[in-house]
């Protein structure tokens, strides 16, 4: 149960800080203090500290800062692997499908179905199997997110490495060891981009912003 409830409140804390989501700090912290106080509720409480000692609109502006104007931080898994190609489409699809085999409705928010508390939210209430897997699938997404989270000191770095706390094994301690959870690269064909390689796209120097 303890996994399901970090990823629910991981879900919560990497979305965008609107007044609801700041409303439900202490709600979430309260829930996390009911688990057993392993490596990834420490991590989330941390963060929730944080963010609850952030004055809301500074705290907006820096998530629209660190997600939204930095492909170093993209919160689109398969970003990070497929980069915008055409591929990516399939992959999406694929989510799609994972999601609909649930045999529930799964809301976007109008988000895409790779947004990682999209991803998140569905591991802790629809399918905690099948959405563990995906986490574990886009496993070296998320390292590489962590990893560039924690370089720049984002108070969201803690959120991503508590998710990562709940996957088997430990996490990698470099971005070389990060690329290789992701397996051989594939080629693809590029939409509208450089050619350079299309996994760790966010990473290339050419991408950085």
């Amino acid at each position: 149960m303890s996994t399901q409830v970090v990823h629910q409140v991981a879900s919560w804390v990497l979305s965008y800080p609107h007044d609801d989501v700041i409303e439900a700090l202490p709600q979430l912290a309260a829930a996390l203090r009911e688990q057993r106080p392993t490596r990834a509720v420490r991590e989330l409480l941390e963060v929730i500290e944080q963010l609850a000692a952030t004055d809301p609109e500074e705290l907006r502006h820096l998530y629209v800062d660190t997600f939204d104007l930095t492909r170093r931080h993209a919160l689109h898994l398969s970003y990070w692997t497929e980069g915008d190609t055409r591929r990516r489409g399939e992959v999406l699809a694929a989510f799609k499908q994972v999601y609909r085999d649930s045999g529930q409705v799964v809301r976007l928010g109008g988000e895409l179905p790779d947004h990682l508390p999209v991803v998140l939210e569905f591991a802790a209430v629809v399918d905690p199997e099948a959405g563990a897997a995906l986490l574990q699938r886009y496993r070296a997404s998320l390292e590489l997110l962590r990893i560039e989270l924690e370089d720049d000191a984002s108070p969201w770095a803690g959120a991503v490495r508590a998710v990562c706390a709940t996957l088997p094994g430990e996490s990698p301690r470099t971005r070389t060891e990060a690329m290789a959870l992701a397996g051989p690269v594939q080629p693809t064909e590029t939409v509208g981009l450089e050619p350079f390689d299309p996994r760790l796209l966010p990473l290339a120097e050419g991408a950085r912003r």
